[in-house]
């Protein structure tokens, strides 16, 4: 009748399951660090906004944290590296406007 070979497709089952949970477990890792992005970026732009209404008064739990200061650190530091900063600059937003 039929000749059925159950080893061959209980392995490639056990391949295909493995292979579908590793790529699960690198989705879930994708979505965490886009999630945790998120929350940084949420972070800096509250530290800007309580940093542009109170000035530099010390923020109780947080002391007084120049962020303003710090962002424009970081992008004079782009901007100090002439064109590879500017494709730094562009290759951070591809992957931040393709997640």
């Amino acid at each position: 009748m039929y000749n059925y070979n159950y080893t061959n497709d209980v392995k490639s089952f056990v391949c295909v399951t493995k292979k579908e949970m590793s790529m699960d477990i690198l989705k879930q890792i994708k979505t965490w660090a886009g999630q945790l992005a998120e929350v940084g970026a949420s972070l800096i732009a509250l530290g800007i906004v309580i940093e542009v209404l109170l000035g530099n008064m010390a923020v109780p739990f947080v002391g007084s944290i120049d962020v303003i200061g710090n962002v424009q650190n970081i992008l004079s530091g782009f901007s100090d590296a002439g064109l590879i900063g500017l494709v730094a600059i562009w290759v951070l937003y591809n992957i931040w406007k393709s997640k």
